[in-house]
């Protein structure tokens, strides 16, 4: 399979720390260059990371007709304007989480939609300690899940932060809250059917920076979770079932240098002395992720999320805000 070639738009610290490098490490991927409104800036960017072309405006990289995949991993409320933008000029599009602002905004996508692929970047869906544990609860190992329990947090009292700038699409529930919400449906196999939230506010902010939510899936299956933006930095993922709970070791930001961690423990003990830890060798999610979109493009392998799913990862986001006001379960709909 001949590589797919990418570009990448802006510096943003997610895509040059973290998802560049992984890309790089393919076999299957060659990123050629990195756009950004400061021409000098991508120029430094390209020269750090060993890239081969910087542009210096997101239209002029989207006019090399060599580039056939855009990663987008811009600020939220730039997602859809600027992943429209790519699909029209022909490109596919890997954007970052969450795709939107809201659901009704990704609407917007449905007239390019067809024309080429787009996948929300939720890299957890392709890490190996995500498809171990899920093939794990699949099997019977803890008995049919019922609860699911969720933290994820940092501490970013930063003003000029973009996770700070409501008008931006910051705060909790949208940067981070989004992944407790994915495990649910990854691990449950099914989507909620009605949430309540509830939400603190920084009062200069405006941003929720402490959110937590309980999300109803039907049959007795119930995720709960929390977030903040302004805590002690932790995550973690229990998944409870009838038999065993399932515990994974860093759910969402794996090391690529480190083992993986999935302990199963059927509680005869409370000092954990029946637990049994499966471990998986180091790997790389965001690699995983890159290479699964390459297939996807190439014709390979289906598209393993599209434009309906990260439609329907925003409807819950959008109801557990509608809880915050209304102080009421919300439905999700469809």
């Amino acid at each position: 399979m001949t590589k797919t070639i990418w570009g990448v738009l802006s510096t943003a610290k997610i895509g040059t720390g973290k998802v560049i490098p992984a890309l790089m490490r393919s076999d299957l991927i060659r990123v050629k260059g990195l756009a950004s409104r400061q021409l000098d800036a991508a120029k430094d960017t390209v020269e750090k990371l060993g890239l081969e072309t910087a542009y210096g405006s997101y239209e002029d990289l989207l006019a090399d007709p060599e580039i056939e995949v855009i990663y987008n991993p811009l600020p939220n409320h730039l997602h859809v304007p600027m992943t429209l933008a790519a699909a029209k000029a022909g490109k596919h599009v890997l954007c970052e989480k969450p795709m939107a602002l809201n659901a009704a905004e990704i609407d917007q996508l449905a007239e390019v939609s067809h024309k080429v692929h787009i996948m929300e970047a939720f890299m957890v869906r392709h890490s190996l300690q995500w498809l171990e544990a899920r093939r794990l609860i699949r099997e019977g190992a803890i008995g049919a899940p019922k609860i699911i329990q969720s933290w994820f947090s940092y501490n970013n009292t930063d003003p000029h932060n973009i996770r700070n700038k409501v008008e931006w699409g910051g705060g909790g529930l949208m940067d981070i809250g989004c992944y407790p919400i994915v495990a649910g449906r990854f691990f449950f196999d099914a989507d909620p059917v009605r949430v309540m939230a509830l939400v603190s506010r920084d009062a200069t902010f405006g941003t929720d920076t402490i959110t937590s939510g309980l999300l109803d899936f039907g049959e007795g299956r119930q995720l709960t979770f929390a977030v903040s933006t302004a805590l002690t930095p932790g995550q973690g993922v229990m998944i409870m079932g009838e038999a065993a709970r399932l515990s994974l070791s860093i759910p969402f930001n794996q090391p690529p240098d480190a083992p993986q961690l999935i302990t199963i423990d059927d509680g005869r003990s409370f000092n954990g002395a029946t637990a049994v830890t499966h471990t998986l060798p180091p790997s790389n999610q965001y690699t995983l992720m890159g290479e699964a979109f390459t297939r996807a493009v190439r014709g390979e392998a289906s598209l393993p999320y599209g434009i309906a799913d990260a439609r329907l990862n925003m409807r819950i986001i959008d109801a557990l805000f509608r809880s915050e006001t209304s102080g009421q379960w919300e439905r999700v709909g469809t």
